[in-house]
């Protein structure tokens, strides 16, 4: 029986979702061969500040900008709970659906990443998951600065191979080369906020949705 490649899982508060976030997705899914990708929707954030968006409204905009990619799902397990949204009980659940061997991929910004150590229970992260970081291309992401103890995990797991990521479920990490896309959610709402265009920013179903639900109009 042939392996199944494994899934990608994309996490964020998604307010809103952006190019930025589905390049990501993409990028994530040629580079690393993944089967495809899973969004994952935030829904109550700890590590900022809560959205002035409900998280059914974010759920339904990253929906309306997966609904014509077949590489992309949308999880809404985050985004109906009513606990924060912390990434190890969301994995476990995801193991409690795809098994014990399926490889599965967590996706994450280099920011993110440096700042791995303060995570809840992130040390489990490792039995549950590999990490794929996404860098710009030619950054040699191990020479940047990390917290020692997180220095000391990448030096043991870092593989720079894509295909050892199927070779086993979890505790590899890799990286990948992002196109850089200077996209933020903070600067679309900004821009709606005050009435400019955030066109072309974000997939026009997104924007739709904003419009017609007057999102971000503070």
């Amino acid at each position: 029986m042939t392996p199944r490649r494994p899934l990608g899982i994309l996490g964020g508060t998604f307010d809103p979702i952006h190019y930025g976030h589905l390049r990501m997705a993409e990028e994530a899914r040629d580079a690393l061969a993944l089967e495809r990708v899973s969004l994952i929707p935030a829904g109550l954030p700890p590590h900022r500040e809560r959205p002035g968006t409900q998280a059914a409204d974010r759920l339904e905009m990253t929906r309306l900008a997966a609904a014509a990619h077949p590489h992309l799902e949308v999880d809404a397990g985050e985004a109906l709970a009513a606990a924060p949204s912390y990434t190890v009980p969301t994995l476990e659940r995801l193991r409690d659906t795809h098994g014990t061997a399926r490889p599965l991929v967590l996706l994450l910004g280099m920011d993110a990443f440096q700042n791995l150590a303060g995570w809840h229970r992130w040390r489990e992260l490792f039995a549950l998951a590999h990490i794929a970081v996404a860098t710009r291309p030619g950054y040699d992401f191990r020479a940047a600065g990390l917290a020692p103890e997180l220095g000391a995990e990448l030096r043991t797991r870092f593989t720079p191979e894509a295909g050892a990521l199927a070779a086993s479920p979890a505790g590899r990490v890799t990286a990948f080369a992002m196109t850089p896309l200077a996209i933020s959610a903070t600067a679309i709402r900004e821009q709606i906020a005050r009435g400019a265009s955030p066109r072309f920013l974000l997939p026009d179903a997104v924007l739709d949705y904003i419009q017609t639900h007057h999102l971000y109009t503070y």
